[in-house]
């Protein structure tokens, strides 16, 4: 069967949606790009913010206009099922921790250990380790959507990640909704340092990127993994905040000064090291004086990025009910300002990096242009040069910025992967 496939989100999504790709593939099917051209469209979709919420719907009805069988899955089908039925009652709902049954509903009896890589994958597969999460910040739906944490038993993960190294991948990403909770579930516990060394003892794999993790989940133990080299020197850490009165708002689990600690000894630890954050801004009771203590914070702590956003108002929670909102026109000029921050940040990161040596993946090869990026996660641009195939190890030195991403020279090349 011909097989549409979108996914909206995470990459804890992401993951999801690749393996259900890949098993699907592995059973004969052939994945679409267009729901127009398929017999079946599966929508892995999201909820966490009201623009994902659109998104998803906009992507079911558009699904619901051709004649293709539709099933819908993810955050957003999670906690709208019987209004996604109410819709139309031929829609397959399937609920998250049910995610993969989606697979034998297409294909029953199909075994999920017969894997072919998927479209999807690319050049860095996405490893969903960890699922769920504990907390209760007040401005999330998630832990409504995806239940408690739980994680995957690190044999398996090792498997996987083995499948992928026998398949000629050098990187993967390990995801989870709160990768630092990983392994906390297990019997016996261990933790995402525990993880990290069983791969880097039991696998070959070249590289491994871990997505975002908490500031008070960062151990010693962690920081000693990444200085091994195979751990990726990238660490996405959320602030969303660098006020006190807010942060106890959001109920996050720290305070400023706590997280300006830890950002100082990461830093510490590792020079030259990609520090990533998310910033929300307007959350309900920020005034321009709380605001202003988001912006001294980050002035202070070497970022190389910024992701901002403005704070959306998800029904259910308790930020929905708070007092003060921030008006749209504030969270608009507030998200700008903070942009051209994030900006300044990742133009001083790149700065940093022009003279060094790195080395990339190669992701995408155009006419004249080849991309990748570094363990310390620059995109890099360098001339095609004699580099024919996407996937080789290229040894770079970076000469220079265009736009936000760095321009460099190519070094040396290790024998192209065989995909």
């Amino acid at each position: 069967m011909k097989i549409a496939l979108f996914t909206l989100g995470c990459r804890t999504n992401q993951a999801e949606s690749a393996r259900i790709e890949q098993i699907l593939n592995a059973a004969g099917h052939q994945t679409v790009d267009s729901a127009a051209d398929a017999e079946i469209c599966i929508i892995n979709t999201c909820s966490v913010t009201a623009k994902a919420d659109y998104q998803s719907r906009q992507l079911i009805s558009r699904a619901l206009k051709t004649n293709a069988e539709v099933f819908v899955t993810g955050c957003y089908a999670e906690l709208n099922s019987a209004l996604l039925k109410d819709k139309k009652s031929t829609i397959n709902v399937v609920n998250n921790k049910d995610k993969y049954r989606i697979i034998n509903l297409i294909s029953p009896n199909i075994s999920p250990n017969t894997l072919s890589i998927s479209r999807s994958e690319r050049h860095r597969p996405v490893i969903k380790v960890q699922d769920g999460c504990d907390n209760e910040c007040s401005y999330c739906i998630i832990p409504r959507a995806r239940g408690k944490s739980s994680s995957i038993e690190p044999q398996e993960v090792l498997e996987e990640v083995n499948r992928y190294v026998s398949d000629g991948f050098q990187e993967i990403v390990l995801s989870g909704i709160h990768l630092g909770m990983y392994g906390r579930d297990l019997k016996p516990a261990c933790n995402l340092s525990n993880l990290l060394e069983v791969l880097l003892l039991k696998s070959k794999i070249g590289r491994i990127r871990l997505s975002s993790i908490e500031i008070n989940e960062i151990s010693d133990d962690l920081l000693d993994m990444i200085g091994e080299g195979r751990v990726c020197r990238h660490l996405h850490i959320p602030l969303q905040s660098g006020d006190d009165t807010i942060l106890k708002l959001m109920n996050r689990q720290y305070s400023a000064a706590d997280y300006m600690t830890s950002a100082e000894r990461i830093m510490k630890r590792h020079d030259n090291m990609a520090l990533g954050t998310d910033v929300m801004v307007g959350f309900p009771g920020e005034t321009d004086s709380l605001f202003e203590n988001t912006v001294n914070l980050i002035d202070m702590i070497d970022f190389s990025y910024l992701h901002v956003f403005p704070y959306s108002c998800r029904p259910g929670t308790s930020a929905a009910s708070m007092r003060f909102q921030v008006p749209a026109p504030v969270k608009r000029m507030r998200v700008k300002r903070m942009r051209e921050i994030g900006h300044a940040k990742k133009i001083a990161f790149l700065n940093k990096n022009i003279g060094l040596d790195h080395q990339i993946i190669v992701e995408n090869i155009g006419e004249n242009v080849t991309s990748g990026t570094t363990s310390n996660y620059i995109k890099v641009l360098l001339p095609r040069n004699n580099i024919q195939k996407a996937g080789r190890l290229v040894r770079i030195r970076i000469t220079g910025i265009e736009n936000e991403n760095a321009r460099a020279i190519p070094i040396t090349c290790s024998e192209p992967l065989d995909k």
